[in-house]
């Protein structure tokens, strides 16, 4: 009992150094890539903390799964660096004791990924969408930056205003270029304003201006003055569609509507949890170094292995997606692959001292050949 708390302690202080780590890094790429979506116009700026937040919670189980086996792979290391597994092995104990510990710290993630899977994931893809759509459905008017040309949604008009003020309701030194039928239309005015109309259309409203009508290339352009003058920006607000995609469904409609994109992405939601806890047991056996030598290598080929286990896990959500396989045929082989990895490597370790290991096997080889020779010489 008293390993069992120690080793939860330190895999628990571990866990904590390599979260903060990696959600650091993942949060710095987010907010850089989030901003320069808000600088080039594509979301608004008030919404940058929400959609960071929602971007978090999408990478987070991934980051959870790194989270453990990178944890339990380092304390197992340590361990056999700082010669502790000499003594644990001479007092006569397993490696296979290491499990129930482990299991013990690393249950709790395995749920939490399992809950950001199943449900907080779906519902942060649906509100990110959400707000981007809301940001795209806003206004024309409210898109405009001072001093920069902006198209409108309909991709027919361009406004250009001077000025605007801080609730983007008025506008100062406006123009406006409408092609409506092959007709150019170009609107100049000192100022202008939104304004509602008892349908709930919204209308930029301008005074003291000009407008100018014509085909270009010829020579029957109009000009009038007015006093005022409405230009549609947005008609009665509709209702947000969102995402509609895979990844946004919860897991209930992607029961409820099984065809190949829905089966891929719950394929993928059911594999993370289970990726989480096969990673974590893979870690124990795959931490063993030479306390003699290095442990880099060690750790790379423990971190391909996880890279190659989640890319294979990615083809098979493919192939489903693709309808090549079915996902009763699907979700299982590479689960079963690394379940029997993690017995091989786990037999490997604890009869290390076997007359039958591969390693003791070699040994004698090699000296029999060094005998022969010797006799031979």
């Amino acid at each position: 009992m008293i390993f069992q708390r120690a080793l939860r302690r330190e895999l628990t202080s571990t866990a904590g150094a390599v979260f903060t780590t990696l959600f650091t890094i993942t949060i710095t790429i987010m907010l850089i890539r989030i901003l320069g979506q808000a600088a080039g116009g594509r979301v608004a700026s008030q919404d940058v903390v929400a959609l960071i937040g929602f971007a978090a919670l999408n990478y987070l189980p991934i980051i959870l799964i790194l989270t453990g086996f990178i944890s339990v792979l380092l304390v197992v290391t340590r361990s056999y660096q700082d010669s502790e597994m000499v003594v644990w092995f001479a007092s006569g104990l397993s490696l296979s004791r290491w499990i129930r510990p482990v299991l013990s710290f690393g249950i709790p993630i395995v749920v939490l990924t399992g809950a950001l899977s199943f449900v907080l994931t779906p519902w942060a893809n649906r509100q990110s969408a959400e707000f981007r759509e809301r940001f795209q459905k806003r206004e024309d008017i409210a898109k405009v930056s001072p001093g920069k040309f902006q198209e409108s949604s309909s991709s027919d008009r361009i406004f250009f205003v001077e000025a605007v003020t801080g609730d983007a309701a008025k506008v100062k030194n406006v123009f406006v270029n409408t092609v409506k039928d092959g007709r150019t239309s170009v609107v100049v005015a000192e100022e202008g304003t939104i304004e509602i109309d008892e349908r709930g259309d919204k209308f930029l409203v301008m005074s003291q201006g000009r407008r100018y009508d014509g085909v270009p290339n010829q020579s029957d352009f109009r000009m009038m003055e007015f006093e005022r003058y409405g230009v549609l920006v947005a008609r009665q607000s509709e209702a947000l569609v969102g995402d509609t995609s895979a990844r946004s469904l919860s897991t209930l409609a992607l029961l409820a509507n099984p065809n190949n994109f829905n089966l891929g992405e719950l394929l993928w939601r059911c594999s993370l949890p289970l990726m989480c806890l096969l990673l974590m047991l893979l870690a124990i056996p795959l931490g063993f170094v030479n306390p003699r030598a290095g442990r880099s290598a060690n750790l790379m080929i423990a971190l391909v292995l996880a890279v190659v286990y989640s890319n294979m896990v990615s083809v098979f959500q493919a192939s489903v997606v693709q309808g090549r396989m079915s996902i009763m045929l699907a979700w299982w082989p590479m689960h079963l692959v690394a379940l029997l990895m993690i017995l091989l490597l786990f037999t490997w370790r604890v009869k290390v001292n076997s007359r039958y290991h591969p390693a003791i096997l070699w040994g004698r080889f090699r000296r029999t050949l060094a005998m022969k020779k010797a006799g031979a010489s």
